[in-house]
């Protein structure tokens, strides 16, 4: 079993009860086990488009391989009417795989860890919540501009 980063973020429809079904969506994958989810947390969107945010990150214990766990997730995206139609569109739900154990990956279809996830506040500050020796304080104050709070 690998442990898994896997942050969510929505801005359409019920983005509430988005986030909180597709928490237990993940753990409902075959091999995969949830191991703890942060709280929920409101965001403006940052480098995206739309209203509010409703933002988590949950770590996972996996036997999936990276890629079959990014379809996945993709899967889940399109199964909540998830459309690409530009990039930072507003979203029924976005799902990121934030880092996979210690792996290291640069591929067309998938970087790990995510290239930007130190940029991001709807990232840190759930982190923060459920994994406080992994998150700087210096990465945090970096972001303390981005609009973001606890639900």
């Amino acid at each position: 079993m690998v442990q898994v980063c896997v942050a969510f973020g929505a801005n359409l429809g019920d983005a509430l009860a988005t986030v909180l079904r597709a928490i237990q969506e993940v753990g409902a994958l075959a091999t995969t086990q949830l191991h703890q989810a942060s709280s929920l947390y409101a965001s403006a969107p940052h480098e995206a488009t739309g209203p509010e945010f409703v933002n988590a990150v949950a770590i996972y214990d996996t036997d999936l391989p990276p890629l079959d766990l990014l379809e996945a997730l993709q899967n889940l995206e399109h199964v909540a009417g998830r459309e690409r139609l530009f990039p930072n569109a507003p979203r029924t739900l976005d799902l990121d795989i934030i880092f996979y154990g210690d792996l290291a990956l640069a591929t067309p279809r998938l970087t790990l860890p995510h290239p930007r996830w130190q940029e991001r506040a709807f990232v840190l500050k759930p982190l923060a919540e459920i994994l406080p020796d992994l998150v700087k304080e210096e990465w945090l104050e970096k972001v303390s501009d981005q609009e973001i709070y606890r639900l």
